[in-house]
């Protein structure tokens, strides 16, 4: 029988409470197996000051961490560096980190506020089942969920690479097809000793309907990012395959009663593909379509994924037009996704399991950068 993670919060919970063991022991578990460098080569014994049922009941169910690093690419852009991660099970997930300074550049005019920090990029599943015509993940098809302690262990393994301040569920799979390991791996991550701020947590869906209505109760203060790459049925329909199980207008009735209850703001993905979805038209259909709401939206350059892929990117012009559409006539703030880690296939689209050649990260010489995800 294989070992669970430490980091399966209801997995130890349950076996401590059975064995009764009182569970506010568990941060502490956590906080020693996060401070240790050997990973899992931790002994539980060097663990001090738990309760000595502990110990046997920890050797015979879990592990540290059941995920290790296999390797990892650091782009040309000196900020981006895309961890390959091995399961217990032998499959591979990826996960990006992307260093930024948010003092560079402006807001409305001003100085932005905060400095350096890194945003974490996390896989939910091993693929995807969604099939989305522009995205790599899917062309690898649906393999496995990964657990609770699967998806924290990412943020674990990251954060002995960069200390991680947001995290954005942007990697493989659609994270609320995972809806429960999603909801135990955040409540985990706001927790001691992680504690990271809802508020610096984004979860983003292609429009699982069913799950968006239940997700401000589980998990709430935190950020939703709506993949909507298209302002009408048929164009969705077209490049996401799985939009046809949850049609446009059930998908914004649900945003509205969603924003409703959370007050906060939703970004909303948008991927602009050449002659598909960026034209002058298209832009008023999605201002028309989002102004009665309180948006972020982000317009996504394609990311090419090889020489199958049908799409071309939106030239710059196109895309500026698009942004200036939504922005002057609809008054939505809209931001263009900067790009980042395209030379080691790490940037939005492009997450597949494969390791690039060397040289051609070495020679690719991209300078890229990412927007604030922060809302």
């Amino acid at each position: 029988m294989s070992l669970k993670s430490v980091f399966d919060a209801r997995e130890i919970r349950t076996e401590f409470e059975k064995a009764g063991i009182n569970p506010s022991f568990i941060p502490l578990i956590w906080k020693h197996v996060i401070a240790s460098n050997a990973g899992t080569a931790i002994e539980w014994d060097q663990i001090p000051s738990l309760p000595s049922a502990a110990y046997p009941l920890l050797h015979a169910k879990f592990k540290p961490l059941t995920s290790s690093l296999h390797s990892i690419l650091h782009s040309s852009d000196l900020v981006t560096s895309k961890l390959l991660i091995k399961l217990q099970s032998g499959s591979l997930v990826e996960a990006v980190i992307m260093k930024y300074d948010t003092r560079l550049g402006k807001y409305n005019g001003k100085p932005r506020s905060g400095g350096l920090r890194s945003t974490l990029c996390v896989s939910s599943q091993v693929g995807c089942k969604m099939g989305c015509k522009f995205c790599a993940t899917g062309s690898m098809g649906y393999k496995a969920n990964l657990s609770s302690g699967e998806i924290v262990e990412q943020l674990v393994l990251a954060s002995r690479v960069s200390p991680i301040r947001n995290v954005v569920f942007m990697g493989m799979g659609e994270p609320l097809n995972n809806y429960t390991a999603l909801v135990e791996a955040i409540r985990v991550m706001t927790a001691p000793p992680f504690q990271l701020s809802p508020k610096r947590i984004t979860v983003s869906t292609v429009g699982i309907i069913h799950a968006i209505n239940k997700l401000h109760n589980d998990l709430p203060g935190l950020n939703l990012a709506v993949s909507l790459h298209a302002p009408v049925q048929d164009i969705r329909c077209q490049i996401m395959p799985a939009a046809r199980a949850f049609p446009l207008e059930k998908l914004m009735n649900t945003l509205q009663e969603y924003q409703k209850n959370s007050q906060q703001k939703i970004l909303i993905e948008y991927i602009m593909l050449d002659g598909v979805n960026d034209e002058e038209q298209h832009a008023h259909q999605l201002g028309k379509l989002l102004e009665t709401f309180q948006v972020v939206v982000n317009l996504i350059p394609f990311n090419p994924i090889g020489t199958l892929s049908q799409f071309k990117t939106s030239c710059d012009q196109r895309v500026s037009t698009f942004q200036k559409i939504i922005r002057g006539t609809y008054n939505i703030r809209t931001t263009v996704r900067k790009q980042m880690g395209q030379d080691i296939s790490g940037a939005c689209g492009q997450l597949v399991v494969n390791q690039p050649d060397k040289r051609s990260i070495e020679n690719s010489g991209l300078l890229t950068d990412i927007e604030d995800l922060h809302l």
